[in-house]
């Protein structure tokens, strides 16, 4: 069997057992089946890797055919594969940070009542995130698409006899099937234009059907990121991201930070020749992205959630690799979302830990002085804090600087690009060195009913793993942007990356700006959160109005519910009352009163005499045969 076949199926089969075995089994038995489903699937992508490393780059693009779906007309679908570099890099980091985030669940969902149906819906989650991106065509992606959404839906209201976690869940179900209602129009123009949804015949036919820089090119591609949007949470589409923390900790973790909202990312990506063919919708997804990016870091500014501040985070962050992407930088965008995974999962962990220690507490405002009791958090959560404000030599100053200086380098409006790179790149060491401040430093803010404490070692080893590759993995793009590290060159076969000219001392002063973007921000949280006492009268002063927008994050929530929320469910009572009241219940009744008037009537034949009873079959059986012969004798001859 094929590595990656293993690997996919390896957490369905997870699924499977633990749910159909969830009553028997015991709660810790259920945990350690999906946590080795996923552990050995993670192996298994190792296997493939280096199983990839022995062939030669040109040779790295494999299509596993294995066996037929469906016919639908001239369109044949298979259940295709597709294994190459782009997949391989997912594939590895989908089930690696999964795996930790089932170790670190272990201890943070003990105790609870559906203890191992969390971990079927996990691995469920894991096999859908998986199948989405080892799909050979538009088809077996979109099942994988929707399948995540699927257990994005029943993770986020895991706890759904909470309403605000049944309507989180509810409201990323729905903002997702907008973005998706594109995604399907673009298949259907795919499979209808182009006879095909394989990425082979698609991507080799779409040259000839959907002409460079034609509206139709224009069209397939905007709805292609449509569905990205949605999934990756791009304005306008991102209110449903940061309602989503109402699930479980390492639910935020996996799902809404490593994994489910980079599929956006991964679509576009995938799709590059496609984008290509209308340049106009890459300018559209670039400055899109850097909207959002700056949209959202300011957000984060004013948030006092924990999990609220690392959720507009990753909206942001997902900002940048649209940035990348549309600037032709798809290499920067992956590094990026290969090396966000591991700080932002570590983040949101590191929140589970605080709130381990707090008894739930999430409001920033109400912590300080946890460095002391909570070490190994602490310094897990600075390791994150500092890769996500991109400080030089971790992760994400790498992938950080090379979206930069892409946009720096791009034509035309590269420099306007870059601007709002660099300024979303200051909010970002702001709002993460705000949290870092209010939450670890200084001293307690509120009294406390005992002195928190460390997590346990399951929660504790997988924090420490992503704290090391959030410092370490930036350097597999070395040796620089310009000349691809090991990441990059890895990715060339599918991605076609080159090295790109750069004007003299270009990259050094690129770089030498995103430091100072990093500083300032760092500079700033520094000088107005480290007595966060202090701010609080600060913001209720001069900044008050500036925090109110930010706070209720620009009323776009009330916005959607006062234009599209409210107005449909007054179109839906309304038809409600017209249709359902009016049209199926008066004919319900109307056909229930003529049955009773029918059945009143007929009673009336009921006279319980036997002479009646054979006088009406006798004249029964005389009007049969008068019918049978009048039959006979006109119609039949």
């Amino acid at each position: 069997m094929h590595p990656v076949i293993a690997a996919l199926f390896l957490p369905l089969l997870g699924a499977v057992l633990v749910r159909a075995g969830a009553v028997r089994l015991v709660p810790s038995g259920a945990a350690r089946l999906a946590t080795a489903a996923v552990g050995l699937a993670h192996l298994f992508s190792w296997a493939a890797f280096f199983l990839m490393l022995s062939y030669a780059p040109g040779g790295r693009i494999h299509d596993l055919d294995l066996f037929p779906l469906m016919q639908i007309g001239e369109v044949g679908i298979s259940f295709l594969l597709r294994w190459d570099p782009l997949s391989q890099i997912m594939l590895m980091v989908v089930t690696g940070v999964a795996f930790l985030i089932h170790l670190y669940s272990v201890s943070y969902m003990e105790g609870d009542d559906r203890y191992p149906y969390f971990f079927a819906d996990l691995n469920l989650f894991v096999f859908s995130m998986v199948l989405l991106v080892l799909a050979g065509n538009f088809l077996l992606l979109f099942a994988g698409w929707e399948l995540v959404g699927l257990c994005s839906y029943l993770l986020i209201g895991f706890w759904g006899a909470q309403p605000v976690a049944a309507s989180a869940g509810l409201k990323a179900f729905v903002v997702n099937r907008i973005g998706d209602a594109g995604f399907i129009i673009a298949i259907l123009m795919m499979a209808g234009t182009l006879g095909s949804l394989d990425y082979t015949g698609v991507f080799a036919g779409a040259p000839h059907v959907f002409l460079r820089g034609s509206g139709s090119a224009l069209l397939l591609a905007l709805l292609l990121f449509c569905g990205a949007m949605g999934k990756s949470a791009q304005f306008p589409l991102h209110v449903w991201l940061p309602d989503a923390m109402a699930g479980p900790t390492p639910v935020s973790a996996l799902i809404h930070a490593a994994t489910m909202v980079t599929a956006g990312v991964y679509l576009a990506c995938r799709c590059q020749p496609l984008f290509e063919l209308a340049p106009a919708s890459l300018y559209f997804v670039a400055w899109v992205g850097a909207f959002t990016a700056v949209f959202a870091g300011t957000i984060a500014l004013a948030q006092r959630d924990l999990k609220r501040i690392l959720a507009y985070s990753t909206v942001s962050q997902l900002g940048l690799m649209f940035l990348a992407v549309g600037v032709g930088a798809h290499g920067a965008a992956m590094f990026h979302l290969f090396t966000h995974a591991f700080f932002k999962s570590l983040l949101f962990l590191g929140a589970g830990a605080v709130m381990h220690a707090l008894g739930g507490e999430l409001d920033v405002w109400k912590m300080g002085g946890l460095a002391r009791p909570l070490k190994w958090t602490f310094w897990c959560f600075l390791a994150g804090a500092l890769a996500l404000a991109g400080a030089p030599l971790t992760a994400g100053f790498f992938s950080k600087d090379c979206i930069l200086f892409a946009a720096f380098m791009a034509q035309p409006n590269g420099r306007a690009l870059w601007l709002m790179g660099l300024a979303a790149s200051a909010l970002t060491g702001l709002y993460s060195f705000r949290a870092v401040w209010l939450v670890f430093g200084g001293t307690p803010r509120v009294k406390r009913a005992h002195e928190p404490h460390d997590p346990p070692a399951l929660m504790r080893w997988p924090m420490a793993a992503l704290a090391v590759l959030s410092l370490v993995a930036g350097f597999l793009w070395l040796p620089s942007w310009t000349h691809f590290g090991p990441f990059g060159r890895f990715l060339e076969p599918v991605l076609g990356l080159s090295g790109h000219y750069a004007p003299p001392r270009a990259e050094e002063a690129a770089m030498a700006f995103a430091v100072a973007a990093f500083l300032a921000g760092v500079g700033a949280a520094w000088g107005l959160y480290r007595r966060g006492a202090q701010t609080v009268k600060l913001v209720g002063g001069r900044l008050k109005p500036l925090h109110r927008v930010l706070f209720n994050k620009y009323w776009v929530d009330e916005v959607y519910r006062a234009l599209v929320v409210k107005p449909l469910f007054r179109t839906a009572g309304r038809m409600e009352s017209g249709i359902d009241r009016a049209g199926f219940d008066e004919a319900a009744e109307g056909t229930a009163g003529t049955a009773l008037e029918s059945s009143t009537e007929g009673r009336k034949w009921q006279t319980g005499h036997t002479g009646h009873y054979a006088l009406a079959m006798a004249l029964g059986a005389a009007g049969l045969a008068v019918l049978v012969y009048l039959v006979q004798t006109w119609v039949l001859p």
